[in-house]
């Protein structure tokens, strides 16, 4: 089982999708895409933000939240709507999924009284709404593997 996994909950954006899915592949960090998807994963911008790395994503994808909430890992959750820096993300939690919510609706409201104590953000300037889903997947996902010295990118 590996010990870090990236985690969309209902993505939009194919492109975003597609970027996430490269970054995966390169890093061997397993995908999950969660709910209802706004694009087929078909679409020809996903593919060609994935261009050929889509096949070497360990990638899955489950129907409903209810379902993904079933698994038994641990969370850290990445959202505008909190103090926590995710630099602060427990060592101690593995494995563990680091989840993000969709590019127009963010986590589902529920998120936030459920599991207040796991809502990390990254930081940014005051009235700044927020930085692209891509580009916060990679910058928790590279920070999480500097951890152990990238020794988790075979």
């Amino acid at each position: 089982m590996s010990k870090l996994r990236i985690v969309l909950i209902e993505p939009d954006i194919p492109q975003n999708t597609g970027n996430i899915m490269r970054l995966a592949a390169v890093t061997s960090v397993p995908l999950v895409l969660v709910g209802k998807l706004g694009f087929s994963l078909s679409e020809k911008h996903l593919k060609r933000a994935g261009m050929d790395y889509i096949n070497d994503v360990d990638l899955q994808i489950i129907t409903t939240i209810d379902e993904y909430l079933e698994d038994s890992r641990n969370r850290c959750f990445l959202t505008t709507k909190c103090s926590q820096i995710y630099t602060s993300i427990p060592k101690n939690i593995e494995p563990f999924d680091i989840v993000f919510g969709s590019e127009t609706d963010g986590l589902p409201q529920e998120f936030y009284s459920k599991y207040t104590d796991h809502l990390y953000t990254i930081p940014m300037k005051k009235g700044a709404r927020s930085l692209n889903l891509a580009s916060s997947v990679a910058i928790v996902t590279y920070h999480l593997l500097s951890r152990n010295g990238f020794t988790d990118i075979p």
